[in-house]
């Protein structure tokens, strides 16, 4: 079984995807093998406003709930999230993702901590992509830095009853995130990026954490799931490891069986 817990539906704003609609992902999902994924609104990273863009995600899964989980995007810098977190939690979504660096707030601003604790509260994971693009792919009209690892660290260290997965990052092997007893071990780490060679991050990831700290994800349709595919075949770990790696760590804290 494979849960990817990173992925999306809906176009972007700043360039086409391709297959990017619920019939085209799965599409793609079938032939790579990918049983189900953990999909965001790909239109909400650059709404303010985020709700609208939601509740047409919810739409497009509806009746596909043994393929897609969906993830909502809320943006605490935004006036009502609350009333979305209640939506969205009504409307079936189990996790939050949140865009800091798109949406104009710290990891650290009050309103960032006060959807964290509400998300825990509801026993919500929260996913925080260090990334969309990279930047030398952004469009002419947008200079969207990177979330920084530490400012993530510090949100880890202070709400060690939330759950995170941190999307789309590199370079955890060389701070607290990747060290073992550094933080609270509330997050997982998504393998679409860390590097399998030639400095192998998944693989001393996995030595330094341990197996139940992985994740699998894609970034489909931004990215091809190809790549997160072969560092899985590379990966020196049993089965049993990689099985967790590849569904059970994920559906764990989303409250998935099987």
């Amino acid at each position: 079984m494979i849960l990817d817990v990173n992925a999306y539906l809906g176009p972007f704003a700043f360039r086409a995807l391709r297959r990017d609609d619920a019939p085209g992902l799965l599409s793609r999902m079938d032939a790579k093998g990918i049983d189900r994924a953990a999909v965001s609104s790909a239109l909400a990273i650059t709404y303010r406003n985020v709700q609208p863009a939601n509740e047409r995600l919810a739409a497009d899964v509806r009746g596909r709930d043994d393929r897609f989980i969906p993830i909502a995007v809320l943006n605490p810098a935004y006036a009502g999230w609350e009333d979305d977190l209640r939506a969205c939690r009504d409307l079936g979504f189990r996790g939050l993702r949140i865009y800091p660096k798109w949406h104009g707030y710290s990891l650290s601003d009050p309103a960032c901590l006060d959807l964290v604790d509400a998300a825990t509260e509801a026993g919500m994971p929260i996913t925080i992509p260090i990334r969309v693009e990279d930047v030398r792919n952004q469009a002419l009209l947008t200079d969207v830095a990177e979330v920084p690892l530490a400012e993530i660290a510090a949100l880890v260290a202070a709400r060690p009853k939330a759950r995170f997965v941190l999307l789309n990052g590199v370079g955890f092997i060389n701070g607290p995130l990747g060290r073992a007893g550094a933080l609270p071990d509330n997050y997982l780490i998504e393998i679409s990026r860390p590097t399998s060679i030639p400095t192998d991050e998944v693989g001393r990831l996995l030595t330094a954490l341990g197996p139940g700290r992985l994740a699998f994800g894609t970034g489909m349709p931004f990215q091809y799931p190809d790549i997160a595919l072969l560092k899985l075949e590379l990966l020196r770990a049993s089965d049993a490891d990689k099985a967790r790696i590849t569904w059970g760590n994920a559906a764990a804290w989303l409250g998935l069986g099987g």
